[in-house]
């Protein structure tokens, strides 16, 4: 792509003050650099992915509200965590977040390990222990 037709539609990059860094061609055919604000197929998909993004958090809130899932669960979605993500970040196998993402489960962790999850999300332990989905 030339330098020149290079695409610049408003994205979510625009609305966060960033842009991308793309590949394309000066006026002598030599690569080179150059920033973009973003594309409309680019922007489309960007903001299927959030609105994807957006439903599962929901529905982790939720799923916290009705007592079928911990807090750890939504925090997690919120944060675009992952179980082997969350676990890497908080020293622990992946089976042993999995599990406290029961409800009977979380109640019964100690301090020191609702510390390392309230980190882990850059919340208090308060704010964790008590968050109900409401």
């Amino acid at each position: 792509m030339k330098k020149q037709d290079l695409p610049q539609d408003e994205s979510n990059l625009k609305s966060a003050n960033m842009t991308e860094v793309l590949y394309v061609t000066d006026e002598n055919d030599n690569y080179t650099t150059a920033n973009s604000i973003g594309w409309e197929a680019k922007k489309a998909a960007l903001e299927e992915s959030m609105e994807l993004i957006h439903e599962r958090i929901e529905e982790a809130r939720q799923d916290v509200a009705g007592n079928k899932v911990s807090p750890i669960i939504y925090f997690m979605e919120l944060n675009k965590m992952d179980l082997g993500v969350l676990s890497s970040y908080v020293g622990m196998w992946q089976w042993r977040v999995k599990r406290h993402g029961k409800p009977k489960v979380f109640k019964t962790l100690s301090e020191n390990i609702l510390k390392k999850y309230a980190d882990a999300f850059g919340i208090s332990v308060d704010e964790l222990k008590n968050f109900d989905g409401k």
